[in-house]
């Protein structure tokens, strides 16, 4: 059985991905991780109460310290490994040498970063001694996958706690210009270095072009020549289930938590889809468009089938086709009567039928359609802003929780390419 891997940015995104169904997730704490400066990342203190809520659901936890290390930080890395070390999480994400070598020191289980680039066979071997896991390369096609996992399987490899070494790859989810996602121009142009988590996403930007000589400018045909599409793997998930590997990794701790819901749900059914041995042209079109709706730059299939043209996403931001707009807080949850109270403090109307949803640290992500309701304690089909309303609603949410509506984003202009089933050649 495939393992799926959740991002967790935050504990509503936490609570999501573990509603959704995912094996594992990662997570970061403190500023040495690769996504200090984009998602709410855990604290040393706060680690311990993640880790519960996650091993009481039987979710793996994994813990990020993926960032180059400065001397000068060796004493904070040593801080975060021992909230690490009591906190139980199940191992650390690491590529500097220095945090391999003190987690080794203090027996936590490692996994080697993708930030190290490990694209063949003897490199896995090398890094066995120290770790358990490798998330390989970004850059590597199924066929270069499938070897490494077959050397592996052939000359029974085991990894530093005794078991055969895992394979880990990236499924879905934002892709770097960088081989592996090491970058410096984040770090050239504002001395924010994406290595060490603070990337300020300077290839997602339009550029044109200069002749000194002439002062003429020339505006790129392909406006976003740096910024590619973000990856996706469900229209070839059998292939690449078939390569080996043990983990699927979705990217995405800087995404809110109804991303985490709808791609992780999206992919645990096709994973169960293909073990049942349904999988079909007709399922992929479906979950393509429930991947649509959440944040995405169109998608593309990277290196994994070969790559004819760049696949760059052609517009600054997301090519969501649905996006969420904020109504209101739950101001009570009646659980005898369950019952609902929220206070609609945005000036978009809501009516019953209106495709909505709720988000919570402890929540998680409930989407559904807004039942009959109570508008300032008489029945009314809509409600506006300063309104009171009142709903039955089965599911258990929480005082402070954000209620949304969820309405077609008009303002996207161009659609990701279809993925549908490619057959082995």
């Amino acid at each position: 059985m495939v393992e799926l891997l959740a991002p967790a940015g935050s504990f509503a995104a936490l609570t999501a991905a573990i509603n959704a169904g995912a094996d594992s997730v990662y997570l970061g704490i403190g500023e040495l991780n690769m996504r200090s400066a984009s998602a709410i990342n855990f604290t040393p203190e706060n680690l311990l109460k993640a880790v519960k809520q996650a091993h009481v659901a039987n979710v793996k936890v994994y813990v990020t310290v993926n960032t180059l290390i400065y001397d000068a930080e060796m004493p904070e890395l040593k801080k975060i490994l021992k909230a690490v070390k009591k906190s139980g999480a199940d191992a650390i994400i690491a590529s500097d040498q220095a945090v391999i070598m003190q987690a080794r020191d203090l027996n936590i289980p490692i996994h080697i970063s993708t930030q190290l680039s490990v694209s063949n066979y003897q490199t896995v071997k090398f890094y066995a001694q120290f770790a358990e896991r490798i998330v390989l390369a970004r850059e590597l096609s199924l066929e270069q996958i499938k070897e490494i996992c077959q050397q592996i399987k052939k000359e029974k490899l085991q990894g530093a706690t005794g078991r055969l070494m895992e394979i880990e790859v990236f499924a879905h989810g934002a892709l770097c210009v960088a081989v592996s996602g090491r970058c410096a121009m984040s770090l050239y142009f504002y001395n924010k270095s994406a290595n060490r988590g603070k990337c300020s996403q300077i290839c997602r930007r339009q550029f044109k072009v200069t002749d000194l000589s002439t002062n003429k400018e020339l505006v790129l045909d392909n406006n976003f020549l740096m910024s590619s599409a973000d990856l996706s793997t469900i229209g070839f998930l059998p292939q690449l289930l078939a390569t080996g590997i043990k983990v699927l990794k979705i990217e995405g701790r800087g995404r809110p938590p109804e991303y985490i819901d709808t791609v992780i749900r999206t992919y645990q059914e096709a994973i169960s889809s293909i073990n049942e041995d349904t999988y079909s042209e007709a399922k992929v079109k479906i979950w393509q468009k429930k991947l649509e709706t959440v944040f995405n730059r169109g998608f593309t299939s990277n290196f994994y089938q070969g790559k004819e043209i760049a696949e760059w996403s052609g517009i600054h931001g997301s090519k969501a086709t649905e996006i969420k707009v904020f109504l209101g807080n739950v101001e009570k949850y009646y659980p005898k009567s369950a019952v609902i109270h929220a206070k609609i403090k945005a000036k978009e109307i809501i009516k019953s039928g209106d495709k909505v949803m709720i988000l919570g640290p402890k929540t998680g992500v409930l989407k559904f359609l807004l039942p009959e309701m109570l508008v300032n304690d008489v029945q009314s089909d809509s409600a506006k802003q300063g309104d009171d309303i009142t709903f039955k609603f089965a599911k258990t949410v929480k005082a402070k929780d954000e209620l949304y509506k969820i309405v077609k984003n008009n303002s996207t202009v161009s659609k990701g390419k279809e993925f549908f089933i490619s057959k082995e050649k």
